[in-house]
């Protein structure tokens, strides 16, 4: 095991470049609020709640300044965090897994659950009446970077259906991010995993299908967290139970609202996505229940997690992390 950890892990040395959004501020308060420099993996409408919180004004409401980019990639979040160019990231919890296994003093514990379980989508070129697993097998396949959690997620789900994801399907795995739908638009691939708005989006431009939601193949294991360095959580203790409670609001207001309102809460994230595909897409992750109702963590989802982790060949078993070591419960049990 292993070439495809080291891939994985090849980012905790490095505090690579990131790539930057624009910043998205909180409003003048009569305090000077808590700048933080907040760091998203990708960008995906996934993380809705996330903007949520920006747009609503819920971190400026919680004093906090929060400034946006995002990383386009696990690798690159992680390093953020370590080199200390970023306060609080949302990443994988294997990102977590890795830093507490590696050399690093520093470790970056989970505070807070955003996301309960794989937000990607299955996407065919062409239309299938009734998708049954066994198909993928033979196809060439848009997958994701070798070890990060969309890849293993998939691996979990084809495993979960007979299929050997090593051995009956070509995944093709080594496509950027920024690059994937391009590529998929170029007619590569037969099938391919997609987060919104993407599918969606494909969906509506008639280049694609629906066939399965990877995170209702799987099942709940939480799959997207918010991080921060040991360090940096034991020095201010205050600004990350505010962070949670700001989140915990806004996870609370996109289940209790239409699809039509969050997407049009979250639309300045995606300029130039279609509102109807922001629509589809934020219709569809309601549905699938992808978004968590508050920010806590249960026990049995980040074992759930680990096991993912460990029939991927990225995880020793007995590496596996206690829950009590990688969550600290406390600002979500907390949260208001």
């Amino acid at each position: 095991m292993l070439n495809r950890r080291r891939v994985v892990q090849g980012g905790l040395a490095a505090a690579g470049s990131l790539t930057a959004s624009a910043p998205f501020g909180a409003r003048a308060q009569s305090k000077p609020p808590v700048k933080i420099r907040y760091n998203e993996v990708v960008r995906a409408i996934l993380y809705a709640p996330a903007y949520v919180a920006i747009t609503n004004g819920y971190f400026k409401d919680a004093a906090l300044d929060v400034s946006l980019t995002t990383a386009q990639g696990g690798d690159k979040s992680i390093a953020a965090l370590l080199s200390n160019s970023a306060d609080i990231a949302l990443i994988g919890p294997e990102s977590a897994i890795y830093v507490q296994n590696s050399e690093s003093p520093t470790k970056t514990p989970i505070f807070c659950g955003l996301t309960a379980t794989d937000g990607f989508m299955l996407v065919s070129r062409e239309k299938i009446d009734k998708f049954e697993w066994s198909m993928l097998k033979g196809k060439e396949i848009l997958g994701f970077r070798p070890g990060s959690t969309p890849i293993l997620f998939f691996e979990a789900a084809m495993r979960q259906n007979g299929i050997d994801p090593l051995k009956d399907v070509k995944l093709n795995n080594n496509v950027a991010i920024p690059a994937r739908v391009g590529s998929w638009l170029s007619g590569q691939n037969q099938f391919g995993i997609f987060t919104e708005p993407d599918p969606s989006q494909i969906e509506l431009d008639g280049k694609g299908y629906f066939m399965a939601s990877i995170g209702e193949t799987v099942g709940p294991a939480d799959y997207t967290t918010f991080m921060a360095t040991d360090k940096y959580i034991k020095e201010n203790p205050a600004v990350i139970q505010s962070f949670t409670d700001a989140i915990y609001k806004a996870q609370q207001w996109t289940l209790s609202q239409p699809p039509e309102e969050v997407a049009k809460a979250i639309a300045e994230f995606f300029p130039g996505v279609n509102p109807q595909a922001l629509a589809n897409a934020a219709t569809r992750l309601a549905r699938l229940k992808i978004w968590k109702a508050n920010p806590k963590i249960e026990p049995k989802a980040m074992d759930k997690f680990q096991d993912i982790l460990v029939q991927g060949n990225v995880l020793d078993n007995n590496k596996r992390v206690k829950f009590e070591t990688l969550v600290l419960s406390e600002f979500a049990n907390k949260a208001k």
